[in-house]
């Protein structure tokens, strides 16, 4: 059974990473995986068969900064905003180190002078660490539900 603290500190984890991708934050996101971490977006219909093809799939903290360089520094795209909503995360299993943790996720983009849109919906499939500075994914899938998906995805979800 997870302990109040635990689950609280769980919650703050996911709360502050959404947070941080929707004030555009985007160089305190890879501080929130270890430095040999998984961070992939993938399909269902490929999590759901077990296929490796991934729409974006990084493997170290080193791989998100250098997504973080290419969004501020080399992509060139229409400015938007996103506003995550993350449902309550569940715990599957917690072996004292590592916690196996899904939770339910919508994000909506908002382009200037546009209406709000529901840009990704799915859900998280995480293994989140506990360490001395806290709570930190070593693995965040994200599992979109839709196979249709806009032509780019530039910030993270």
């Amino acid at each position: 059974m997870l302990d109040f603290s635990t689950y609280s500190q769980l919650l703050r984890l996911y709360a502050d990473y959404a947070a941080v991708l929707d004030n555009g934050e985007w160089d305190h996101w890879p501080e929130f995986f270890l430095d040999e971490c998984v961070y992939k977006l993938l399909p269902r219909e490929n999590f759901d068969r077990g296929f490796p093809l991934a729409t974006i799939s990084l493997e170290s903290k080193g791989m998100l900064k250098d997504r973080v360089f290419g969004v501020r520094e080399t992509l060139f795209h229409d400015p938007y905003y996103q506003r995550h909503v993350v449902g309550a995360p569940r715990v599957l299993a917690d072996d004292g180190e590592r916690l196996s943790v899904e939770a339910n996720y919508a994000v909506f983009r908002t382009k200037q002078s546009k209406l709000s849109e529901v840009f990704n919906t799915g859900r998280y499939v995480d293994v989140v660490q506990r360490t001395q500075e806290g709570m930190k994914f070593a693995s965040r899938i994200c599992v979109f539900d839709s196979e249709m998906i806009p032509n780019s995805i530039i910030y993270p979800i």
